[in-house]
């Protein structure tokens, strides 16, 4: 817990500091402000006696003792130093030694530490000057220099404010933080209830548009995600199932009939009827591997391809039912994968061979401003508008005349539109631009422009 804090605690330790930085600069302002005007206010007051003892020299009353039921501290001394009046307190001492004001002032204020007077070391003075020349006399008034806190009361008050503001801010922080997290514990409660048997389950969503109510949406976009990608898993294991149990139940018949009745078993036709299963039964497992590989890994090695060059190869490397033609208007090339794009065309054009009645034409061409495509048609019987995704669904089955043959897996076209969309293509089917019944697939991947 300790090493691994949760969020509100986090956030609540880091308003606290914030909050106790800043409300002891406060604290820390406000007694400067405070001292500066108790500063102020005992200038003042010095200043007020200095005034009444100057009334009292100018009006002749200036007795030898300044004020005697009253504890101030005031020295009058003339041009020679002599002390002509005093405080009872400061009667009997040494002159103030405090440095006269300018001739263009009266007053003068300041602290000074070498004055022979009882209460402190420290003394604010402030002066007066009254009178000019050699008849002047100076007036001093003396105080001792406060301490840091010259107003108790209103410091301790200052000073209980920072633990208050620092509490004060991380207690609302703690309430905020966890009213506004309060969605993601519902949210997470509710994802560690959810199962792989139970995904129609969705995560509560806040009204409000904010960040938690946007990871919301983004959770149960994930869980749609997540259920459909479990249905296709189940659906494909269920068709491969299915795929796997066709080969495997014709070879056991076949073997099962060889050795109960081996006298009246043909044993060349009974061997081209396993043979015939077992390489469609290789099909299939080919074709899933190279779904799993294409799904675990969408990152193989790339390189410069030209689809003209594998497309000629993949016409003759073995015979066909029907007339392939290839038209290229010259080197198509793109940045793919070469043994993944050589399948890609290869399963289009068996597919193509399968279905036409006489021929396939390939065509190969580039379209700006930087796509290559290649078209696989055929004569055949042609799919109608609305099958026309679903032969890319892995085991897809349509009509019997159409899908059900003998030489396909139901993975060729699945297989040839992951290898398209891994290199940032695309692949449809659609209907011949000449009228002519048949099917018209159209590969589009982008093309390669840089030099050889």
């Amino acid at each position: 817990m300790l090493r691994h804090p949760e969020i509100r605690f986090r956030v609540t330790v880091t308003a606290s500091l914030v909050a106790f930085v800043l409300s002891s600069a406060l604290c820390a302002v406000l007694l400067i402000l405070v001292s500066q005007e108790a500063y102020q206010d005992l200038v003042r007051r010095l200043a007020r006696d200095n005034r009444r003892t100057a009334t009292a020299i100018q009006t002749g009353q200036l007795t030898l003792d300044i004020s005697p039921t009253t504890d101030n501290l005031q020295q009058v001394v003339n041009m020679r130093g002599e002390v002509l009046a005093a405080t009872p307190r400061m009667q009997g001492r040494q002159r103030v030694r405090f440095p006269p004001p300018t001739p263009f002032e009266e007053n003068r204020t300041g602290r000074s530490c070498h004055v022979d007077a009882p209460g402190g070391r420290c003394f604010v003075v402030v002066e007066r000057r009254v009178g000019l020349g050699a008849d002047a006399l100076y007036i001093y008034s003396l105080a001792p220099v406060e301490g840091p806190l010259p107003r108790p009361a209103i410091a301790v008050l200052i000073l209980l404010g920072v633990p208050f503001l620092t509490f004060l801010a991380g207690y609302g922080t703690w309430l905020s933080v966890s009213r506004a997290l309060r969605p993601v514990d519902r949210i997470r409660r509710e994802l560690d209830e959810i199962t792989a048997t139970d995904l129609k389950r969705r995560v509560p969503q806040p009204h409000r548009r904010d960040e938690v109510g946007r990871l919301a949406e983004s959770v149960n976009a994930t869980l749609d995600r997540l259920e459909e990608a479990v249905a296709r898993q189940r659906a494909f294991v269920s068709d491969v199932s299915h795929e796997l149990r066709s080969p495997l139940t014709a070879l056991r018949m076949e073997l099962e009939l060889a050795v109960s009745a081996p006298d009246d078993t043909d044993v060349a036709a009974a061997l081209r009827a396993i043979l015939l299963n077992t390489e469609r039964l290789s099909a299939v497992v080919d074709d899933l591997l190279a779904l799993a590989r294409l799904e675990a890994d969408r990152t193989s090695p790339r390189e410069r391809v030209d689809l003209t060059e594998i497309t000629d190869q993949e016409v003759l490397r073995r015979p066909r039912r029907a007339q392939v033609t290839v038209l290229s208007e010259g080197p198509v090339a793109v940045w793919g994968g070469r043994s993944d794009l050589a399948r890609l065309l290869t399963n289009l054009v068996d597919n193509a061979d399968r279905h036409a009645a006489h021929e396939v034409t390939v065509i190969l061409r580039t379209e700006p401003p930087a796509t290559a495509v290649v078209e696989v048609i055929d004569d055949g019987r042609g799919v109608a508008p609305e099958d026309r995704e679903r032969v890319f669904d892995r085991f897809a089955r349509l009509t019997e005349g159409r899908h059900r043959d003998a030489g396909g897996t139901g993975l060729g076209l699945a297989i040839s539109r992951d290898i398209a969309e891994a290199h940032r293509g695309s692949l449809i089917l659609t209907d011949r631009i000449d009228g002519v019944p048949g099917a018209r697939f159209v590969l589009r991947l982008p093309r390669d422009d840089s030099p050889e």
